[in-house]
């Protein structure tokens, strides 16, 4: 596994004793080095790539109502459901 300018280079395991060789996982090192080195190539990736930036003027775009859409769409739901319950009859027909 290439480790470039990386400082967990693997351990000599025959300098161990017993039961530090036991103990020693090379796995947690690898896994450490790959998200480096996945780490390491998404900032060149972020530094090379040209994001789309647009700028925002003033008085452009504008699809929304923006703060008054959603008041005055209660407003108009009230309404349309008072003009529902002036229509109904005051007392029920059998």
């Amino acid at each position: 596994m290439k480790t470039t300018n990386l400082r967990n280079k693997p351990l000599d395991r025959r300098r161990l004793n017993k039961q530090d060789r036991e103990q020693y996982n090379p796995t947690n090192r690898m896994k450490a080095v790959s998200k480096a080195r996945a780490r390491k190539g998404n900032l060149a990736w972020d530094n090379k790539v040209q994001t789309g930036k647009q700028e925002h003027k003033p008085g452009t775009g504008g699809i929304s109502l923006g703060r008054s859409a959603q008041p005055q769409r209660n407003r108009e739901e009230s309404a349309r459901v008072a003009r529902s319950k002036a229509l109904r009859p005051e007392k029920p027909v059998y």
